[in-house]
């Protein structure tokens, strides 16, 4: 059997007493706790459910900076071919020789192997037309630039006359 002790204070004493534990006591007491079996466990998957949403938000992020970075670097290694292959077919078209040189409708430069150009096509058009008495020249420069899913194209345009 078990007790029950609880303190009856009576003016300047303080007196314990041993009670018999009876079923309705029992009773009550299991019943509260059986009442908040499981609220643990809710509130456990709700965390676990937010932090997971928070976790993949967080993953999708960085994945998307990381791709952002990734077009900006395509695109500045684009944009660098592009004005180097504008340079070379202004190279071609007034040589330091000063003999004139031709404008080609279309052509291909190559850029050089190095770390900047690798995956990088360069495409020229030369156009020529007269004004006045001077011949000016059109000179466009599209640079096109991939690596697996990423593909990025930038275009400059030079004028020039001789």
């Amino acid at each position: 059997m078990f007790l029950n002790l609880y303190r009856q204070s009576t003016g300047h004493h303080s007196v314990m007493r041993i009670l018999p534990r009876t079923s309705l006591a029992r009773s009550q007491r299991t019943a509260l706790p059986a009442r908040q079996r499981g609220s643990a466990l809710i509130i456990g998957v709700f965390v676990i459910t937010v932090m997971f949403l928070l976790a993949s938000a967080l993953i999708n992020i960085v994945e998307d900076g990381d791709t952002g970075l990734t077009q900006e670097v395509w695109g500045t290694r684009a944009f660098a071919a592009a004005n180097s292959g504008a340079d070379a077919a202004l190279a071609k078209l007034f040589p330091l020789n000063g003999n004139a040189g031709a404008c080609l409708a279309s052509d291909v430069w190559t850029p050089p192997d190095v770390t900047g150009f690798h995956a990088c096509s360069v495409t020229l058009t030369c156009t020529a037309y007269a004004v006045d008495t001077v011949t000016q020249y059109r000179i466009s420069s599209k640079a096109v630039c991939e690596s697996g899913e990423t593909r990025v194209s930038r275009q400059v345009e030079v004028e020039a006359r001789g």
